[in-house]
């Protein structure tokens, strides 16, 4: 394979969900040597001016730092050239082209107490997890 696999994370705010994603994607890439063989693409259809305070704070109990992070606009065509798209259960995103679509329909952390927040992120630090087995696997037979 000569093109990096592109994998997505999109939400409409790009600032909880698909962050949270982005940061346990971005830790798999490292974990697993996958620099020169996967890239990650995050953003929202309608970004927010920061990520939520209270993801940051959960995040940072797992040395995980999103304080610096702006949520992001992503464009029709930076996704149409992604191998995968996952949203957050919030979009209303249709691609019409050959790109895998997963939607996880996960809760909103925004406004929720820390603990909800934590069982939406532990819930997406395993589909992420399963994400990434399933990229290597590709990977593998390619």
């Amino acid at each position: 394979m000569t093109d990096p696999f592109r994998v997505a994370f999109v939400c409409v705010q790009n600032a909880g969900r698909s962050q949270m994603s982005t940061a346990f994607a971005e830790r798999e890439v490292e974990e697993r040597e996958l620099g020169d063989h996967v890239e990650v693409v995050t953003g929202g259809t309608d970004p927010a001016d920061h990520v939520h305070e209270e993801v940051v704070e959960i995040m940072r109990e797992l040395d995980v730092d999103l304080s610096d992070r702006t949520p992001r606009s992503v464009s029709t065509e930076e996704l149409l050239a992604c191998d995968l798209v996952v949203t957050m259960g919030c979009s209303t995103l249709e691609l019409d082209a050959d790109v895998e679509v997963r939607d996880w329909a996960l809760d909103d952390p925004d406004g929720q107490d820390l603990d909800a927040v934590r069982e939406i992120r532990d819930d997406i630090r395993d589909r992420v997890g399963d994400v990434f087995d399933d990229i290597a696997a590709r990977l593998e037979r390619a």
